[in-house]
């Protein structure tokens, strides 16, 4: 790594309140998914103080600013999701959400920040190789605005040789990041069970067939994929998540309709818990005699850190925290992420930064640690400035 370590941290420091004030500000403002108009103002606005220009518009409201290094380099994209969750913000806080029922409890306010901050040192020093392009995206909550962004031609318009993104993750010490090769955030795909039968009058059930029971057979054969079908060293979740059926406590409904999620982090287990999941439907359509169809919607595949980009990112992680503050081995979450669309795409890495608190994401009183503010910011910019190092990497690569 490049000896701008001590230069990068302290201008970090001093930017600090300014970094908090933009922070609690979008806390202030949260948007959901695809309606993050005065979000991506706010944020273009910045970067024009900046000399950065950013087209807009770009997936619905996301946004991309270039920057050109002083010498030949790289592409690297830094991405930062921008949306809210449909939440009520419990936190008391006097920077606490002024829309109800709208709160940034993931953090997303606190990425768009630290990718700000690299932008303005980047902007500043322009001691880099390359382009960086800043890429602040909507709708990450399962919404897949990152897919949004690729289909309006992100990559085609501004093309990137890597990519990557940072996460506020509760549990893990301020001072420290984790960072790994290979699954990191697992797939996610939707499924819809409809379940129609004859119904009937509760009191006489023969005189019909009954989708209450079909569909309570159908979620406890649901379970045993994991628990019986799945090798137990293949991650995966299964879940129902919504049962809607019947209006009337002396009627059997003639429909029931189920709807769940598939988490795994490999897509042979993703296939063939399809497959089980299709038969466990058509048996018990048989079973039961009535009629059942399954649909399902791929909503995000696995988050898979490429290896070189894992290492480098570990690299410039080490320089700036020290490489006994990385984590580089650690159990892979359950949940998703649609950044896992750019890294189908384009090599890279999706790095979680400690947040210290133990309030975990999605939770109405979770708030982000403005403290590591400075350390992803750093660890951003950082990415840029030594990205002459990663290129190398690359050729080494393809040189073995």
């Amino acid at each position: 790594m490049k000896e701008n370590t001590q230069e990068l941290q302290d201008f970090f420091v001093k930017k600090h309140e300014t970094l908090t004030k933009w922070r609690q500000h979008l806390h202030q403002y949260p948007e959901v998914g695809f309606t993050e108009v005065e979000t991506s103002a706010f944020i273009a606005e910045i970067l024009q103080n900046m000399g950065l220009s950013a087209d807009q518009g770009i997936g619905g409201t996301g946004l991309v600013a270039t920057l050109e290094g002083d010498r030949p380099g790289p592409t690297v994209g830094l991405r930062a999701d921008m949306d809210a969750l449909p939440i009520l913000e419990q936190t008391g806080l006097p920077y606490a959400s002024k829309y109800d029922g709208i709160a940034h409890s993931c953090g997303h306010d606190g990425h768009m920040v630290m990718l700000l901050g690299a932008a303005e040192y980047l902007a500043k020093t322009r001691n880099f190789p390359g382009t960086v392009r800043f890429i602040f995206q909507p709708a990450e909550e399962a919404l897949g605005g990152a897919l949004a962004m690729l289909k309006d031609g992100l990559l085609k318009k501004w093309p990137l040789d890597q990519v990557f993104a940072v996460h506020n993750w509760p549990g893990i010490p301020v001072g420290q990041m984790a960072v790994q090769p290979g699954a990191v955030m697992a797939s996610s795909d939707l499924f819809r069970i409809e379940l129609n039968a004859s119904g009937s009058h509760a009191a006489l059930p023969h005189q019909g067939t009954d989708a209450i029971v079909a569909a309570a057979t159908m979620i406890s054969s649901i379970q045993t994929i994991t628990s019986r079908s799945v090798n137990t060293q293949h991650p995966l979740v299964v879940s129902v998540t919504q049962v809607h059926g019947g209006d009337a406590v002396n009627v059997l409904p003639h429909q029931v309709i189920l709807k769940g999620t598939i988490r795994t982090l490999d897509n042979d287990t993703l296939q063939f818990t399809h497959q089980r999941l299709a038969a466990i439907v058509d048996s018990t359509s048989s079973m039961y005699d009535i009629e059942c169809t399954l649909s399902t919607e791929k909503a995000f595949p696995v988050t898979i850190n490429t290896p070189n980009e894992a290492a480098f990112s570990k690299a410039v992680a080490g320089s700036l925290l020290g490489d006994e503050n990385v984590i580089t081995e650690y159990l892979p979450s359950m949940a998703s992420e649609d950044f896992a669309y750019l890294l189908e795409e384009v090599p890279g890495s999706y790095a979680w930064v400690g947040n210290g608190r133990d309030v975990p994401l999605h939770h109405p009183e979770f708030d982000f640690n403005d403290d590591i503010l400075p350390i992803g910011a750093s660890y951003l910019a950082s990415l840029v400035t030594n990205a002459g190092d990663l290129d190398r990497r690359e050729k080494d690569a393809l040189e073995r």
